[in-house]
């Protein structure tokens, strides 16, 4: 009788370990690896230091026009690859249905239907709406290798994307909200009918 309830013992210390590793791979593939939040280095908490092209660019100001046409936290992130504080940003948990443009264009980037909870404290999307739009370039800054993504049409800096997003695609964009302006869905629509989907983009007018 011993024996019973000595492999009974085992038989349940085995089911116990391992259910505790199928809760410990279920937490590791849904939590973002390269962006912690726990007060540890993360790579999407860093800003970039790359080199964006700007002879590419169709919409392009002088520095003094971008600074009247955005405000400080969109001049610093788009323009100079600044990174806003996780949490504590526009579009972070926005869930309306809609577009999300370029702040330094109208340049349609990111819909909300591809947008996800990634647990970082910034909008995570799992594909732009156009890859021609989002150009991504090799940051090797800060002892990392990331990558980074600017927009292609007017070379605002967005954020990175990472390989630990959802399925269909497995990319997470981590973007910047300042880099960012929101459209709902009826007003994309109407913009969409009028203007049809842009190949080249036009740049807010500068503020008087």
């Amino acid at each position: 009788m011993k024996w019973f309830f000595a492999v009974l013992a085992l038989a349940l210390v085995g089911t116990a370990c391992a259910l505790s590793q199928m809760k410990t791979n279920s937490t590791a593939a849904t939590a973002p690896a390269a962006c912690a939040t726990d007060g540890s280095v993360s790579a999407c908490g860093l800003p970039s230091n790359v080199i964006i092209d700007m002879a590419k660019a169709k919409t392009q100001h002088t520095d003094e026009e971008w600074r009247r046409l955005l405000t400080p936290i969109q001049y610093d992130v788009a323009r100079h690859q600044g990174t806003e504080p996780p949490f504590h940003n526009e579009y972070w948990d926005n869930h309306a249905d809609g577009v999300y443009f370029s702040v330094c264009s109208d340049t349609p980037l990111f819909d909300s239907r591809d947008k996800f909870e990634s647990g970082t404290g910034w909008p995570s999307f799992t594909k732009p709406i156009e890859k021609a739009f989002v150009e991504d370039t090799v940051d090797k800054s800060y002892d990392m290798v990331r990558t980074e993504v600017h927009c292609s049409i007017d070379g605002a800096h967005l954020g990175h994307v990472f390989d630990d997003g959802p399925p269909p695609t497995g990319l997470r964009y981590c973007i910047n909200s300042a880099s960012l302006k929101f459209m709902p869905r009826k007003e994309y629509d109407a913009w969409v009918a009028k203007n049809g989907l842009p190949l080249a983009a036009t740049a807010p007018t500068p503020a008087k």
